[in-house]
């Protein structure tokens, strides 16, 4: 990443700066996206924009998106890197203030683009599937009544570096969080889904999970043939199901083929990417290919 995106230009890395008294930085407050290109399209903008200023709404941020604004921006940027196809992240930070607790709505936010290569897909993900990680980490509550893509991620790093000291982490696998009452909440980069019985559940809202966005976009596809259901459920109804998915903007939906508990494992369906997942994984290429 040579070039990074500073307030609709794009900067030497090593220039773009921000204020030492940015409260982002002193406080966390700030508001993030990541999404992918198709074919050098950023997929699903506007629905993250609608959640950012959501957000940025709720912490005092003024943020008035402008759609066809940020593409050409995201177009120098990823030119200037010399990239055809991208990873995003999107950045808005609540910009300098005085240092304490500021009673007021802030005035001057700082916005920052992040892009590099997309990562490279490993061989067999979306037909021979991820494992997964029971962690003993917990998700924590959200600091609002809705958990936003905030600059504080410091439950995600923990959750992260617990994930590391298990074998399965070497292999790839994705870290499972439960709720402070033992319900399954989310992954550290995705949301959950399970299949059982043709019927598709996915944690609540109220789990204090992300309300992801390709999550709301597979809800979406699979309201006609699997009644979708939001609700809490425990690792052992987890365990028994027929499928399981992640989804996230990036990797977009990856079938789970095995759960590990400690070292015990349970071997999901096949033990491969189950039908049901492969026919939802369709229906949302199909919405990636209208773009192309």
């Amino acid at each position: 990443m040579k070039y990074i995106g500073l307030n609709n230009k794009a900067v030497d890395a090593k220039d773009a700066v921000v204020s030492a008294l940015d409260h982002g930085f002193l406080y966390g407050m700030g508001l993030f996206e990541t999404f992918r290109t198709y074919e050098g399209q950023p997929f699903l903008l506007e629905r993250h924009l609608s959640r950012m200023a959501e957000g940025c709404r709720q912490l005092g941020i003024p943020f008035e998106p402008d759609v066809q604004e940020l593409r050409e921006w995201i177009r120098l940027v990823m030119d200037k890197n010399e990239l055809s196809e991208a990873y995003i992240r999107y950045t808005v930070t609540a910009g300098e203030d005085i240092l304490g607790l500021p009673s007021a709505a802030y005035k001057q936010p700082n916005h920052l683009l992040y892009i590099k290569a997309l990562p490279v897909t490993p061989t067999g993900l979306y037909t021979e599937g991820k494992e997964l990680q029971l962690l003993n980490h917990r998700r924590n509550t959200p600091e609002g009544a809705v958990r936003l893509k905030s600059l504080h991620y410091m439950n995600n790093i923990l959750a992260k570096r617990e994930l590391s000291g298990y074998p399965s982490a070497e292999r790839g696998a994705e870290g499972l969080m439960l709720t402070a009452q033992g319900e399954v909440a989310e992954g550290i980069v995705s949301n959950i889904f399970f299949i059982s019985n043709k019927r598709l559940y996915t944690p609540d809202i109220s789990t204090g999970i992300l309300p992801g966005i390709t999550r709301e976009m597979v809800l979406e596809l699979a309201a006609a043939s699997h009644q979708p259901e939001q609700g809490f459920y425990r690792w052992e109804q987890l365990a028994a199901a027929d499928e399981i998915f992640l989804t996230n903007s990036v990797q977009e939906i990856v079938p789970v083929s095995t759960l590990w508990n400690g070292d015990r494992r349970v071997t999901i369906g096949s033990g491969r990417c189950g039908e049901q997942t492969a026919a939802l994984m369709r229906l949302y290429r199909e919405r990636t290919d209208m773009l192309i």
